[in-house]
């Protein structure tokens, strides 16, 4: 019996087992996984991960069945092997599929978890959203935290606020990157060889980020620690504000957050 079986394994399933066979919560051999494209079946065999001939194999092995696939595709995955799911735990990270939502999908014997994750969980340093309403075991529920503890931090979320926390933490790494970018870009105009420009921009970002969780200081009275009266840092605190850099991130949240609303 394998512990976990992946039904679905695009990047952020991905990421997770990479996390945890990295972080040595769990040795490839105890994961099992099925996709139907092939670029992912080389990809769990590259991790030394084994391959299910099916869904169905893939389930009688597992012990923990983890869904990984698109949320448009998640009923018609699904409903062939609700018998095939009864008495088994499943762990899910597929966007809107949340408590109340599996609780219509699958069979009452059938537990379940919704959890959303963000892809620096591949190299350990994830931020996890655990749905608080489920129907795990004790037990289950504290493998589940410590499985993603395992690859970075962990907060139980009210299952109301599970869409915009989410939206925060998992949307957000693409923000961040491309910060990243453009402060590199700012020191590349300058001078500065494009691979310095990114190693002090992906450092300064990742230093201030755990000086403020250190710290547990309000952000605002980090940054007036580093603008000097008249200094450079607070020229370029004017140019930010005059640029909106506030505004534009907290619009980047809400247009994530109610994407399904112009659809």
């Amino acid at each position: 019996m394998k512990k976990i079986g992946f039904i679905g394994f695009g990047n952020m399933a991905g990421a997770i087992a990479q996390g945890i066979i990295t972080s040595g919560f769990l040795m490839a051999d105890n994961l099992i996984g099925y996709d139907i494209d092939k670029r992912m079946i080389d990809k769990m065999k590259s991790l030394g991960i084994e391959t299910a001939s099916d869904i169905t194999n893939l389930i009688e092995k597992s012990e923990y069945v983890f869904i990984g696939v698109k949320p448009q595709v998640v009923e018609s995955v699904l409903q062939p092997y609700v018998n095939c799911l009864k008495n088994k735990a499943i762990i899910s990270i597929v966007l809107g599929y949340d408590f109340e939502k599996y609780q219509g999908l699958l069979d009452s014997s059938t537990r379940h978890i919704f959890v959303m994750p963000n892809t620096p969980a591949r190299v350990l340093q994830g931020m996890s959203l655990i749905e608080k309403t489920h129907s795990l075991t004790e037990t289950e529920f504290n493998f589940v935290k410590k499985m993603f503890e395992s690859i970075g931090c962990v907060e139980v979320v009210p299952s109301h606020l599970m869409g915009v926390a989410g939206t925060l933490s998992g949307c957000g790494p693409a923000f961040v990157y491309m910060m990243i970018e453009a402060l590199a870009d700012g020191a590349v105009k300058e001078g500065v060889p494009r691979e310095m420009a990114y190693k002090l921009a992906s450092q300064t970002l990742q230093g201030a980020a755990r000086m403020q969780m250190q710290t547990q200081l309000h952000p605002g009275v980090l940054k007036d620690q580093v603008c000097s009266p008249g200094g450079s840092t607070i020229c370029g605190v004017e140019a930010l504000e005059k640029g909106n850099l506030r505004a534009t991130l907290m619009s980047a949240i809400f247009a994530a957050a109610h994407y399904n609303k112009g659809k």
